[in-house]
């Protein structure tokens, strides 16, 4: 598992730069949220995929797979089943290093259910 932790009040395209960096993949899917130019770009560049539905107020449309983005939910059950944990929840831990830990023994908890 890897992720970012950031500031409440930042959005979630903040971190993406980062999580992207040295890692292979093919397709990244993702809510209208990711329908940035700048990570549509670097998803061209990389000959990868962007399976993110465009944003109402954007100019120029296009498509995404339907099917593929149907996938998504599997993402957010894995939030769902972490947030299950009060602690992960709230974020009780003081540090971003206690937090991170706790992230990682709750994922092995629902890994191995």
């Amino acid at each position: 598992m890897r992720f970012v932790i950031l500031p409440g009040q930042a959005h979630d395209l903040a971190g993406v730069a980062e999580l992207l960096e040295d890692l292979p993949f093919e397709v990244l899917i993702g809510d209208k949220a990711f329908d940035a130019d700048w990570l549509l770009g670097e998803l061209e560049g990389r000959g990868a995929e962007a399976v993110i539905p465009a944003r109402k107020n954007r100019t120029d449309t296009r498509d995404h797979d339907r099917e593929m983005y149907k996938w998504r939910h599997q993402i957010e059950n894995l939030f769902a089943r972490l947030k299950e944990f009060r602690a992960v929840a709230t974020r009780y831990d003081k540090t971003d290093a206690s937090f991170a830990a706790a992230i990682h023994l709750v994922a092995g908890v629902v890994a191995a259910t």
